[in-house]
């Protein structure tokens, strides 16, 4: 799975409208979606819409059902022509991929962009996505369920010391080269700060930090979390070897590096509690 290193913000427009007859409301209802975004895919399954979903993009997993269903291509790479043989009538799309919503605006197919960002920015796409598919309270439940999820993880650790924390979701295998942290921006920092911890780049207003080890030696994390994601399997105690060479930061001197694997630590969507929980147990255990 690639990493997702730009965020944006999307901010929300309200305005007057008069609402939609019936008659009005079925012809604009979406009945084959196409999404290239695998949280947006999660997020239609979840509130009910699955079924209209007639392709996904290549890094698609979840829910099971996916599996059976056209792959169109991905962020870098989207297939323009079977993504238009499955005769769509709303595409979900990356909204850095600008060429692709060109191209179906002039053949006309409505298009929905997706912006990665923070975790109100999750919510908010739950909730618009949602009146996008015409199914409002479905969505809103879904997102309400989701964000009571997150209050009580909040709860249950804020009793809790908040341990300075460095996030890792990729560096070069047997080695500390090329690492990727989250910084102080995006919906993994927000994460970090409902499971209880303090994130050791906070102050970096960036979802992705290039992390030298020097900056990690002045850094001093108490905990660092790795995020693998991909087949499901645990890295084993090789894999951890290459901390070694930092044995004076306090996370590595007192064998405080977890390793936790899935993804919905990388697919920002309905799972995002599940993925704050499971932070959080990591961090407090």
């Amino acid at each position: 799975m690639s990493k997702f290193t730009i965020a944006a913000v999307v901010a929300g427009l309200f305005m007057l409208t008069v609402p939609p007859s019936a008659a009005q409301q079925r012809a604009a209802t979406p009945t084959r979606i196409v999404s290239l975004v695998p949280a947006t895919t999660e997020m239609l399954f979840a509130m009910g819409a699955g079924g209209r979903v007639v392709g996904v993009g290549n890094y698609d997993r979840f829910p099971p059902e996916v599996s059976r269903l056209p792959r169109v291509g991905g962020l870098v790479d989207p297939d323009t022509e079977r993504i238009l043989a499955l005769r769509p009538d709303l595409v979900v799309v990356y909204g850095t991929q600008v060429e692709l919503r060109q191209r179906l605006d002039r053949v006309g197919v409505p298009n929905y962009p997706y912006e990665l960002g923070s975790l109100a920015q999750v919510m908010l796409t739950i909730r618009s996505l949602g009146t996008r598919v015409v199914m409002r309270e479905q969505a809103e439940a879904l997102a309400s369920s989701i964000e009571q999820e997150l209050a009580k993880v909040r709860r249950s650790v804020a009793s809790r010391p908040r341990p300075k924390t460095l996030l890792v979701f990729s560096r070069d295998h047997g080695s500390l080269r090329n690492m990727s942290a989250s910084g102080g921006y995006g919906f993994l920092s927000d994460l970090l700060d409902i499971a209880g911890a303090e994130n050791a780049l906070g102050d970096i207003a960036a979802p992705s930090v290039q992390a030298s080890t020097e900056m990690i030696l002045t850094r001093r994390p108490e905990v660092i979390v790795e995020l693998h994601y991909g087949d499901g399997s645990s890295p084993g105690s090789e894999d951890l070897a290459p901390w070694n060479v930092l044995a004076s930061v306090p996370a590595v001197r007192n064998r405080r590096i977890h390793v936790l694997v899935g993804d919905e630590f990388v697919v920002p969507g309905p799972r995002v509690a599940l993925a704050a929980q499971r932070l959080a147990e990591a961090l407090h255990r």
